[in-house]
């Protein structure tokens, strides 16, 4: 059976779901945190979620998003997928800038740095992503960027 292709992202399309998913994200951040993550800790096909704390690149401000992740012994493994649309999210942009960060998993906060993966690490980490997550695939052929792999390590 061969792959499917999504067609990219028109900017008609890109404005009205990044609206949706900053509203879903808002909502999911604080039920999780009202819930200390018994509600909003999975997403579709049972993938884990977290939360993602990071410095603003530009207001200096405290940003939370809720984001699914991949535990690899003590590292949290992020995809910086934003459905595969052109651009990178802004949280991966924050961390970029500023890589200390916090994640939750459930009622546990942990003090964390990030890196981006290197293209050795990405592809070691790519099928065990697009196994907890397999739309990852569809993102990635949307795009002609590359996504993205994060590794979040305690500090």
């Amino acid at each position: 059976m061969a792959e499917k292709t999504l067609p990219p992202w028109t900017p008609q399309e890109e404005r009205i779901a990044s609206v949706v998913v900053r509203w879903m994200t808002r909502i999911n951040v604080w039920i999780f945190r009202l819930t200390s993550g018994r509600i909003g800790a999975s997403f579709r096909y049972g993938a884990p979620v977290c939360l993602l704390t990071t410095i603003g690149r530009r207001s200096g401000q405290s940003r939370t998003v809720a984001l699914i992740y991949l535990a690899d012994g003590a590292n949290v493994v992020l995809v910086a997928s934003k459905g595969g649309m052109a651009n990178h999210p802004l949280w991966y942009l924050n961390l970029e800038a500023h890589p200390d960060c916090e994640v939750a998993i459930g009622a546990s906060q942990q003090q964390m740095q990030s890196r981006r993966a290197s293209t050795e690490e990405k592809a070691t980490l790519w099928p065990r992503l697009n196994e907890i997550y397999p739309e990852y695939k569809d993102y990635q052929s949307r795009t002609t960027r590359d996504i993205p792999v994060l590794i979040l390590s305690p500090c």
